[in-house]
């Protein structure tokens, strides 16, 4: 293994939701022997406005929320929960895989390590970061295939399409945020298998 990987302690994965860092996370920590947390576990926010594989019905403060707010403010929203809620549990638990050389190495992935409230957890002690876009037509393909949207009433794909427009939203100013910042990128939609994005996950920190 390269030399970087063995020195790196934490891999950071962002992206808008839908881009596919869940499954880099896995694909990735199982390829390095590495643990996997995803940021969705450390504080909640109102959820995906759409019946869910568990047949679950869409919480009406969810509902309410995708209703009521503008893209905008929504993609504001969550940006202030990151900021708020996250970041400060993420600072602690980069800083303790980073420096605590007993415990495990992490990969640690999730929409809310927008690229200017990590900056300056990346590139010092073991910390490498890589970011996870797409052009807007895969995020569409995947958000509605998986909210079932051509066969909800128009009630419910009006809060799916407010989802999708605040996620195109958050990944057109995270790629700004990522170019400002030098930061590594990767375009899901150049690979076809999630063994091919570790690979070129890795092939990055390593060259890096």
């Amino acid at each position: 293994m390269n030399e970087l990987i063995n020195e790196t302690r934490v891999i950071l994965i962002g992206g808008s939701s839908h881009a596919g860092k869940s499954t880099l996370g896995r694909a990735l920590a199982a390829k390095l022997g590495w643990s996997c947390l995803s940021t969705d576990k450390l504080a909640r926010h109102p959820g995906r406005p759409w019946v869910g594989a568990n047949g679950k019905a869409i919480s009406v403060h969810v509902a309410e929320h995708y209703k009521e707010l503008s893209v905008n403010t929504l993609f504001l929203d969550v940006l202030s929960h990151y900021e708020k809620n996250v970041l400060p549990q993420v600072e602690v638990i980069v800083h303790s895989h980073a420096s605590d050389l007993s415990t495990e190495r992490l990969i640690l992935e999730g929409s809310a390590l927008w690229p200017g409230f990590v900056a300056n957890l990346v590139g010092e002690n073991g910390v490498k970061s890589i970011w996870l876009t797409a052009r807007d037509q895969l995020f569409q393909n995947r958000i509605f295939s998986e909210s079932n949207f051509c066969n909800v009433c128009k009630d419910e794909k009006h809060l799916i399409q407010k989802f999708l427009d605040r996620t195109l939203l958050y990944n057109k100013h995270m790629m700004k945020e990522v170019e400002r910042f030098g930061f590594m990128c990767i375009d899901v939609e150049s690979v076809s298998t999630a063994d091919e994005l570790s690979k070129k996950c890795m092939g990055l920190i390593e060259a890096s």
